[in-house]
């Protein structure tokens, strides 16, 4: 059945080129169940390869005709074939995580076929430590990062003895939603847009409170506070045209180690998390002698908490906006970059906590449209950037979870830098740990693995500085 692809799906077909493939990917690590044999993991890849019945999200791809008036629809792909989706990838001797990076970074840097369904995923042996990898890639406008992260959560257990959980691609027989489901999906944050735009009531209320909410947001862009929209941010080395190559380096560090910072200084696990990035990115431009005097700017989706009306929250739920924060780049002091970026997240949340919903959507939109004009009309270079990098947070299970036995032992995101953002930080927690992902074009971003050891830096210097 042919159906209409939404504008801001469509929006990521037609930005997608050979330099910016539009998917996103995941990265797993599985230990394997006591007493797996030599077969094991072909087991698991044949396992995961012969699931009889596909979900129809993982069925259909993408088509524009005449046909269509030139309109992207969705239709489903009448000859698919699940071997080309699902694969089984072999690490090269010594078998390190440094091999297995290389082998994500070289698979995140290929398009999707759009006369396909836009998925692959990866089982990948070798590792000598014996883990399981598997590398899964799906377009952006198939699902966006919270959503992968979702359907992921979907297929694992928290029993390790379970073994009848299906492939992420698996159809799962639908069941009938529970109340407090309900009446979380009733507030869903994605849905509140929707509903005020559905009445003409919520479309006056929201068009009254536009303008002010406008000038507002411009006010503290020309003042240099932080808002939605940024109109300081210098120019830096990842802000330049990008090629299709990718670099993908990823490292997690233990949630305690980082929540006894915050605790300590009164700041959030987000706050340390963005003080880590700053630093690390200090130090890096620092080694290439490319750091500029003004403060780096990062863009940080956040969400809005239901419970707590609309007070945004940069800890979690879903993004329907962004605080463009000043990370603090030009401070030496690691202390004071942690207390200049609190002050400024804390800034951004107020900022958006005044507007509603869809306020935020739009000057979030806004403050974003340097960085997707620019690109689109080949002005990198002439025009400013609105931000330096995108920085976002995807929580993830906070419990040990295991898919068939086999016990989950680390989740990391890879993400879509763009022309004129070179590099992109996107972080995941999960079972205690925070995960770090970095994805960036390998011939704009050079060295960019030496980013690990200055986050683990960082970790060490924030800790001194508070005395944890």
């Amino acid at each position: 059945m042919v159906s209409p692809i939404d504008p801001t799906s469509a929006a990521f077909l037609f930005a997608e080129n050979r330099s910016m493939p539009m998917h996103v990917g995941g990265l797993q690590l599985f230990k394997k169940p006591e007493g797996a044999g030599r077969t094991y993991i072909r087991d698991m890849y044949e396992e995961m390869r012969d699931v009889q019945d596909i979900a129809p999200l993982f069925l259909k791809h993408p088509k524009r005709s005449i046909g269509t008036a030139g309109q992207w629809v969705w239709e489903p792909d009448e000859q698919f074939d699940i071997e080309h989706h699902v694969r089984h990838s072999a690490l090269p001797k010594p078998g390190r995580v440094r091999e297995l990076l290389e082998l994500c970074s070289r698979l995140h840097s290929t398009r999707l076929a759009r006369e396909r369904p836009l998925w692959e995923a990866h089982v990948i042996e070798g590792l000598r430590d014996g883990r399981v990898a598997m590398y899964t890639k799906t377009h952006h406008a198939l699902v966006d990062g919270i959503s992968a992260m979702r359907l992921l959560q979907s297929v694992l257990s928290t029993d390790p003895d379970e073994r009848d959980m299906p492939a992420m691609w698996g159809a799962r027989p639908k069941r009938a939603k529970t109340s407090k489901e309900l009446s979380r999906v009733e507030q869903s944050l994605a849905d509140v847009p929707i509903q005020a735009l559905r009445t003409a009531l919520g479309i006056t209320a929201e068009a009254a409170g536009m303008p002010g909410a406008l000038v507002k947001t411009i006010s503290k862009g020309l003042k240099n506070e932080t808002s939605a929209l940024s109109l300081y941010a210098p120019r830096t080395l990842f802000n330049q045209n990008i090629t299709g190559s990718r670099r993908f380096a990823a490292q997690d560090w233990p949630i305690e180690r980082l929540r006894a910072i915050g605790k300590k200084t009164g700041t959030t696990l987000n706050d340390v998390v963005l003080a880590m990035c700053s630093g690390a990115i200090r130090t890096y431009l620092l080694e290439l002698d490319s750091l500029p005097e003004q403060p780096l700017v990062a863009m940080v989706p956040v969400g809005l908490n239901a419970k707590q009306s609309q007070v945004a929250s940069a800890d979690g739920g879903n993004a329907v906006g962004a605080v463009m924060v000043q990370l603090a780049t030009d401070l030496h002091d690691p202390a004071k970059r942690l207390a200049t970026i609190h002050k400024s997240m804390r800034d951004g949340k107020e900022a958006l906590s005044s507007m509603t919903p869809v306020q935020i959507m739009a000057m979030s939109a806004l403050g974003q449209a340097p960085a997707i004009l620019g690109p689109m009309l080949r002005m990198q270079g002439i025009v400013r950037p609105p931000y330096n990098l995108i920085i976002s947070n995807v929580p993830g299970p906070k419990t040990t979870h295991y898919w068939n036995g086999a016990q989950l032992v680390g989740t990391y995101p890879l993400s879509i830098p763009i022309n004129g953002m070179a590099l992109n930080i996107t972080c995941t927690s999960y079972d205690g740990n925070m995960a770090f992902g970095l994805t960036g074009c390998r011939r704009t971003v050079p060295h960019l693995q030496r980013l690990l050891n200055h986050l683990d830096e960082e970790v060490a210097a924030l800790e001194k500085a508070a005395g944890v």
